[in-house]
């Protein structure tokens, strides 16, 4: 069975290739390479032994996506393809609605246009906005505290209302809290363009003497040791939720949401200290002002996940930070 993988370059889509394949699935990916690199399919060849199909396209082309759903007789769609900045978002707004909501519109345009019911989309705790109770549960009241927040709310919106339209489409939303970690095979993982905007590729960085320091963004929030806290989910886990959604709900219809975390969350200092651990060298960090639209903590309840798709995070912090360490050090610039 052929599925598209929308964003299938970059770090979540491209892991999520692996589960896909390894599972039965033969992804094809759609990418337009705007925060990924091309040399990524020689690592996805190098772990798996398998040429995956790639077409470079954006999912603004509403008939390019029309004619790989012809051309690869594709029944379903894995959607990442998103600009994912939190602190950028708020910088541009427009930029993120129009890559992210539009981009789905013109995707699920298409999609319709060719018979395509079914997608899986690439959502976010962000749209649970600024926690109510922890740990937070798939019935938390939606909200949101930055525009790239809200594109995931519309977007999730847009999907159920999609369902409700056609009884026979497929929509599942999975809402993940903070992927890190590499593949265990030290080939493949995180390698934003430019300056990462996620901690954990920033931390890695630092170690390998890529930048000087890791800048804490808010030491006075009202946790342990006044540092953010986020709920970390190994990328393999995180792609293994994937298949398991589709694997459950293939033959279903209608909108799904789940959670995807550990239902653990750690700080900023406690990762730049695990990372230290795995890095074997001091990480040099300094405190800065809280970011707009940062909250103090969010980690995640997934035991929906558990009960209904057999899911459950199985690798911890230290393998993330592990994994992440053999990747970076293998690859200190990247793929690049």
């Amino acid at each position: 069975m052929n599925v598209l993988v929308t964003g299938g370059m970059g770090y979540i889509g491209s892991h999520t290739c692996l589960a896909l394949l390894e599972a039965g699935f033969t992804p094809v990916i759609y990418d337009n390479l705007s925060n990924s690199s091309v040399k990524v399919l020689e690592q996805l060849k190098a772990i798996s032994n398998y040429d995956f199909n790639f077409i470079e396209g954006d999912i603004a082309d509403t008939a390019m996506l029309e004619s790989v759903f012809r051309d690869y007789n594709i029944p379903a769609v894995f959607h990442f393809a998103s600009l994912k900045a939190v602190g950028e978002s708020t910088e541009q707004p427009l930029r993120y609605y129009d890559n992210n909501v539009s981009g789905t519109l013109n995707l699920l345009t298409a999609m319709d246009n060719c018979g395509v019911k079914q997608i899986v989309f690439s959502s976010s705790a962000t749209v649970y906005g600024d926690p109510q109770y922890l740990p937070i549960d798939e019935q938390h009241p939606i909200s949101a505290t930055n525009p790239y927040g809200w594109t995931k709310v519309m977007i999730e919106q847009i999907l159920n209302d999609w369902c409700l339209a056609n009884k026979n489409n497929l929509a599942i939303s999975l809402r993940y809290f903070n992927p890190a970690g590499a593949h265990q095979s030290g080939l493949l993982g995180e390698s934003p363009n430019g300056i990462p905007n996620n901690l954990i590729p920033y931390i890695a960085q630092t170690a390998v003497g890529k930048r000087d320091c890791v800048n804490v963004f808010g030491n006075d929030y009202n946790t342990e040791d006044g540092t953010g806290v986020r709920d970390y989910i190994h990328i393999l886990d995180l792609a293994a939720g994937h298949v398991a959604a589709f694997s459950t709900h293939k033959e279903d219809n209608g909108s799904f949401v789940y959670n995807l975390g550990t239902g653990k969350g750690y700080s900023v200092l406690e990762i730049i200290n695990a990372f230290s651990s795995s890095a074997k060298v001091k990480i040099n960090y300094q405190f800065a002002p809280r970011r707009t639209g940062d909250i103090a903590s969010n980690y995640a309840d997934s035991s929906l996940a558990e009960k209904k798709l057999g899911w459950q995070a199985q690798l911890n912090i230290k393998s993330m930070t592990d994994d992440t360490w053999r990747w970076q050090s293998k690859y200190p610039n990247g793929l690049e």
